[in-house]
């Protein structure tokens, strides 16, 4: 401990949980008057729940086993559709209730279950993970008996739908691996097309490659060889399910891409050399889909003895990935690690079930599963695989045929259950020790706790690519030249403690140090959101809570500041253009709902200037949507910087000619758009977010702020310029001060359109606001909307 931090810290200590009776003691809840008490089926003893005015549930068990039995219930109770969903797309069980449709998409889901040993699966996660899965299982099973018991609180869902939820079995929590994240294995396939199309050295303006790194096309490789739809299959099984107003939407791999677009994420730790309070300050928001109604994020209480967390997971998983335990926080952020890659394999010539490897020949390896469909009979699917993995596409015409290679076939990579470890650390050793687990996905975990430390911990398996320049950047041939030889440990990776800067900052960047001997990719996310950061926070001297939770709306884009200066020396005689020069000189590079300046810097540099960029760098290619759903423009103003170097001769000319005459098409947009005068444009007039519900309700059109380049990220769909990915979920926790820490998970908590919680959080949201994460038990009592106790109906107490 620094010696300045306990004088600091005591104070706040004394108030917080760490000197309090268990939660569970308080004797403001004791007896619960009023609670509504459901029989719960399978649990030891009574179990207490608070429902805060936001919709957070706050439970407390007198052991682990109801507590985690009690997640499955509650989660269940306010999420049983999605989790319902989430289970038959992942395990491949859609057809058995939605038809005979879906027998494609739960073909491909099926390829990708983990099929290996369970002991080493169980073993592969932190201790007491089986447990603690079985637990979560029986409870969400108690809930949908009690359901069965209580038909008219059926979520109307399954009413309109026409089926019953179905029940758990632990092994379902780990064996789906379909909601991990990687895009990899598209960026292979675009890779290999541009090559195809411009030659190896148009790859350059798909992604900036981190550290400096000059691809090369695999030997045995022919790029112009492999199908467009070889990833469809892959696709398939990670498309999830999507409805309209009721009714379920197939799945189509050959969509709009630009719906694919990349997440993201930011996290930060503040020291308390930084702070107004003397305490650290940690920040995380996660970007996801934000679409849907619910949002993938569910905030949850815990509390038994040796345990009390609190913050939010996926709704499908226990424990919680983003919050804090009392003495520790911990956020995380996507670490891009490249944990896939797209094998292709020569056919035998006189038998198309065998694929050559080495100086031989081996055979597909064969699963036969039938696959159950309602209102018709099951369907036999054969789900061939080689040494490497799932096959995807087998080419009989071309005598070839494509495996994904994947960590998700070895054991221990269930998206998220690496966070069990960290529950009940209480110090940064031991939250480390706990990380040694973590497999997937590829992470940056953000620390602080309540004696002052702040640390960084980047986790997740990846694969030792060995020989032959093998990068995971293109398709390799399957035929043992290019093998996985093992995997780094995770303390080969870099960690950091108390940073001299006075902070952690991570926004998916490449931040490796230099010359460090582990790569886990090439392909980072672009600098310009940790650039903002890294402007913000280290000028900070006494920031609150309240300055995190402005900087994580902040939106100003850093893009915008360093592309705008190239027109300030550009004159036109044309009037459109001169008009949009008029504009863009006037904008700050502050991308918000209100700004006309930033609707005319977004429709001019992604949506005009972009497309005619790529045609001067790669006239082929130009077209691959997959250089619009993955929008580097870095690259762009790299080529700005040194026009010689991308353009030739005369490179500045080419490049302030492609700067003035992609103005006056954007004008146009917005004029035909937003009318004539630029005065009355609104960037949030254009940029709207919108959340759907499977029954068709939504929330909004809401204008929306912020860019692919903003703090306050925001994804969005380059045709309609609605939001696909964005902060629906955000944190900011006072570290020590618990209850003064901020949240907010939009629409709501809930996914139940009859629940007073399914959509009371998004005009909050709307307005970038949040609420108390509150999680002293007097706090909670305070704030409670609801009390609930869960009986045991079958089981003794143990």
């Amino acid at each position: 401990m620094r010696p300045t931090i306990r004088r600091v810290l005591a104070p706040a200590l004394a108030l917080s949980c760490l000197c309090a009776p268990l939660f569970g003691a308080s004797p403001a809840v004791a007896g619960e008057p009023g609670a509504q008490a459901l029989d719960a089926p399978g649990l030891h003893r009574p179990v207490q729940i608070t429902i805060d005015t936001w919709g957070v549930s706050h439970i407390r068990a007198k052991n682990s086993d109801d507590l985690f039995f009690a997640q499955g219930f509650t989660a269940a109770r306010d999420r049983l559709f999605q989790m319902d969903t989430w289970r038959r797309d992942g395990l491949g069980r859609l057809s058995e209730v939605l038809g005979s449709a879906y027998v494609e998409q739960d073909t491909a889901s099926r390829l990708f279950l983990y099929r290996g040993d369970m002991k080493r699966e169980w073993a592969s996660y932190p201790a007491g993970t089986r447990r603690i899965a079985t637990e979560f299982a029986a409870g969400i099973n108690s809930y949908v008996d009690w359901l069965a018991d209580h038909p008219e609180a059926l979520p109307e869902e399954f009413k309109k739908l026409g089926y019953r939820p179905a029940r758990w079995q632990p092994e379902d929590l780990v064996r789906i691996r379909t909601h991990a994240l990687g895009d990899n294995l598209r960026n292979e396939l675009a890779r290999a097309q541009i090559t195809c199309a411009d030659g190896i050295g148009a790859t350059k303006a798909l992604r900036n490659l981190e550290p400096a790194h000059t691809p090369r096309v695999p030997e045995g490789l022919e790029p112009c060889d492999i199908p467009d739809d070889v990833l469809n299959t892959y696709e398939l099984a990670t498309a999830g399910v999507t409805f309209a107003d009721g009714t379920a939407k197939l799945a189509d791999p050959a969509a709009d891409p630009l719906t694919g677009a990349a997440g993201g994420s930011n996290a930060w730790a503040l020291a308390l050399e930084r702070t107004a309070s003397g305490r650290p300050v940690l920040a995380a928001d996660p970007h996801r889909s934000s679409s849907a109604a619910p949002s993938g994020r569910y905030l949850v209480h815990l509390s038994a003895p040796g345990i009390n967390v609190i913050g939010a997971g996926e709704p499908w998983n226990p424990g919680v990935s983003f919050g804090h335990n009392g003495r520790v926080a911990f956020g995380l952020t996507n670490m891009p690690i490249d944990q896939n890659d797209l094998y292709v394999y020569e056919l035998h010539p006189d038998d198309p079930t065998r694929y050559r490897y080495g100086d031989g020949w081996e055979s597909f390896d064969t699963v036969q599963e039938d696959i159950p469909v309602d209102g018709a009979a099951p369907v036999r699917a054969a789900l061939g695989f080689t040494r490497h993995g799932p096959v995807v596409r087998v080419d009989e015409k071309n005598n070839r045929a494509y495996a994904v290679r994947s960590v998700w076939t070895e054991p221990g990579t269930s998206p998220y259950l690496g966070s069990l470890a960290f529950q009940r650390a209480k110090n940064f050793k031991k939250f480390t020790q706990g990380l040694a687990a973590w497999k997937t996905p590829g992470s940056h975990l953000v620390y602080a706790d309540t004696e002052g430390d702040i640390g960084w911990v980047p986790v997740g398996m990846t694969p030792r690519r060995a020989g032959n320049g093998y990068d995971g950047l293109l398709p390799v041939p399957g035929d043992g030249r290019h093998e996985w030889d093992g995997f780094h440990r995770q303390d080969e990776m870099p960690r950091a403690l108390n940073p001299e800067r006075g902070y952690f900052a991570s926004a998916n960047e490449y931040n490796f140090p230099e010359g460090h001997p582990v790569t886990p990719t090439y392909e980072w996310h672009p600098r310009y959101r940790k650039d903002r950061i890294d402007e913000v926070l280290s000028a900070a001297e006494k920031a609150t809570v309240e300055d995190t939770l402005d900087l994580q709306t902040d939106q100003k884009s850093l893009y915008a500041v360093q592309l705008l200066p190239y027109l300030d020396a550009l004159t036109s005689d044309d009037p459109t253009t001169q008009k949009a020069l008029a504009v863009l000189r006037d904008f700050d590079g502050v991308v918000s709902e209100d700004s006309s300046g930033a609707a005319l810097f977004e429709i001019w540099s992604m949506a005009v200037l972009r497309p005619a960029w790529l045609k001067q760098v790669a006239p082929q290619s130009a077209d691959n949507p997959w250089f619009f759903a993955v929008p580097e423009v870095g690259l762009t103003l790299e080529s700005f910087a040194e026009p010689e170097k991308w353009f030739g001769p005369n490179g500045a000319e080419v490049r302030d000619k492609l700067l003035l005459d992609t103005l006056p098409a954007a004008f146009r947009i917005l004029t035909n758009a937003l009318g004539p005068d630029p005065a009355t444009w609104r960037w949030g007039a254009l940029h709207t977010q919108t959340f759907r519900h499977p029954l068709g309700d939504t929330f909004g059109p809401t204008p929306r702020g912020g860019s692919y380049h903003t703090v306050q990220h925001s994804a969005y769909h380059l045709m309609d310029l609605q939001q696909m990915v964005g902060p629906v979920f955000r944190m900011a926790l006072d570290v020590g001060d618990w209850d003064a820490s901020r949240a907010i998970n939009a629409p709501g908590q809930s996914g139940d359109p009859a629940s007073p919680h399914y959509g009371d959080l998004h005009k909050l949201w709307a307005g970038n606001g949040t609420f108390p994460l509150v999680y002293t038990p007097e706090a909670v009592e305070r704030n409670a909307a609801q009390h609930l106790v869960l009986r045991p109906a079958d089981r003794q107490p143990t």
